[in-house]
């Protein structure tokens, strides 16, 4: 009489009988329940066929709910695949929300850009509703850093109630060092290692059915870049051998999708030439930095979002970096 019924058994009862079959995801209603609601404009923007991505906004750290960086959506037969996971919980409550408005299919992959708050602090839902989680190897690093627990300190401070006690670091899975290709759900996924350049280190997406390409923080798209602790050198270097031909779309770690990824892949080049060159100059003059950044024509960039916040940040940065440099030829 019970012929065709599936009966699902207890999870321990199950793996000690070794049945298949009934293995389950997580139920997503009490873990999403367990996070802060945030109210923030989240839109999923559909780019291709299965690729998605949301935006932040164009802020600092700390602005519109911490919601500043931008996370990818990838829909396939088996599952979805997601680049970055946002800085919160709450966010990534949001962008699950988001997901279930267009697919009920199971979240089983993250692949983390880099290890920087406004990326990772959502990780700790989607891990626990059952993703596989890859990263940088250098992702140790940060978390190992007294810089990645002052963070949490602070964000726990200044995005309460987003963050709070219960929001913690999340160590990937996966730690990678080199390059890594795989087909999931029909889809082929290319990651590029990069290494040290934006952060410690850093990863690239390509979809390759799709030609979409996420950039991670390598790019940022109609905004001042953020430098912190970037080896420009690297970077640039890293910018310069990148190939956008043939993409789809180019969706970078802040910002909109690239409308002419070359494009947008020369401003964020020539932003960080700009600030070698200038920068460089002064600390190999003795020029003080003060008095460097006074003098140089920042026309070309006073305009775009980000700039009062984060230029001469960033220019100090370069200065510093370039006088190091200069001590080791």
């Amino acid at each position: 009489m019970f012929r065709g019924i599936k009966i699902c058994i207890p999870a321990l009862i199950l793996s000690l009988l070794s049945l298949n079959g009934c293995n389950q995801a997580p139920d997503e209603t009490p873990i999403m329940k367990k996070y802060p609601d945030s109210k923030v404009e989240m839109k999923l923007v559909k780019v291709t066929e299965h690729v998605y991505y949301v935006q932040g906004a164009a802020g600092m750290a700390t602005e519109n709910e911490g919601f500043i960086s931008n996370a990818g959506v990838i829909i396939t037969k088996d599952g979805v695949v997601l680049l970055d996971a946002l800085g919160s919980p709450s966010l990534a409550k949001m962008l699950m929300q988001k997901i279930r408005e267009v697919t009920d299919k199971p979240v089983k992959k993250v692949i983390v850009t880099h290890y920087h708050a406004d990326h990772i602090y959502g990780l700790q839902l989607f891990k626990e509703l059952g993703a596989e989680i890859y990263a940088p190897l250098a992702a140790l690093d940060y978390l190992g850093s007294p810089t990645s627990a002052e963070r949490l300190e602070e964000r726990r401070l200044s995005l309460d109630p987003w963050v709070n006690d219960d929001t913690q670091l999340v160590s990937p899975d996966h730690k990678l060092n080199s390059n890594l290709k795989f087909n999931f759900g029909g889809l082929d996924f290319e990651i590029t290692f990069v290494g040290s350049a934006h952060s410690e280190g850093d990863l690239t997406l390509y979809v390759a059915q799709d030609r979409v390409l996420f950039s991670g923080d390598i790019i940022f798209e109609g905004r001042v870049p953020f430098l912190g602790d970037a080896n420009t050198k690297t970077w640039l270097a890293t910018l310069e051998k990148m190939k956008t031909a043939n993409l789809t779309a180019l969706i970078p770690g802040h910002g909109p999708a690239a409308r002419d990824p070359n494009q947008a892949l020369l401003a964020t080049a020539g932003y960080l030439a700009f600030m070698r060159d200038k920068m460089g100059a002064a600390a190999q003059d003795f020029v003080p930095f003060a008095e460097a950044y006074k003098k140089t024509d920042w026309s070309a960039y006073e305009k775009l979002p980000a700039f009062e916040a984060a230029n001469r940040r960033n220019a100090y940065q370069v200065y510093l970096s370039m006088e190091a440099e200069l001590m080791q030829q």
